[in-house]
């Protein structure tokens, strides 16, 4: 078996039809900074000073409708917060937003919901469990699953303590 260990991935890179909408979307609900323009086709966005995790741009994709379900292509993106409590925030600001989820789950290894951005392009925001409580089969592979997520809950770690 071939392994990279420092392999990672980097950032996803997104046509977008609406440049200042997504641009919203990923800063104003999701949370990550602006980290620079490229004109007024192309923008830039980061967490925690790294150059860019996201890029949007509309160079082939100005005011283009989201392509049909059921062909090839970008699944979803998914991104990785800190802990349950970042997780619920951007959750909180995701239905503040009016923004349905399209589902849920505790995967064993992971918390994670899921929804569309403004292009339909499907979106991931997960928590990782610490590798020690990782579900394993008996020859230690690992034994993911699709469980009930309490996303209340969550929402609730998000909430000021009264």
């Amino acid at each position: 078996m071939t392994t990279t260990p420092s392999a990672s991935v980097g950032h996803v890179h997104l046509r977008v039809s609406d440049l200042e909408r997504s641009i919203a979307f990923y800063r104003d609900v999701l949370g990550f900074d602006l980290m620079q323009r490229y004109g007024t086709g192309a923008a830039f966005l980061g967490a925690g000073g790294y150059h860019h995790h996201i890029g949007l741009n509309t160079w082939e994709s100005l005011g283009a409708t989201p392509p049909p379900a059921g062909h090839t292509g970008l699944y979803h993106s998914a991104f990785l917060y800190p802990d349950r409590k970042a997780l619920g925030q951007v959750i909180k600001r995701v239905v503040d937003a009016g923004i349905p989820l399209d589902g849920a789950a505790d995967h064993g290894v992971s918390e994670a919901v899921y929804l569309r951005d403004p292009d339909q392009n499907g979106v991931e925001l997960y928590v990782d469990k610490p590798r020690d409580v990782w579900p394993r089969n008996a020859d230690g592979t690992l034994a993911m699953m699709n469980a009930r997520l309490d996303v209340g809950a969550l929402i609730a770690l998000a909430e000021p303590a009264s």
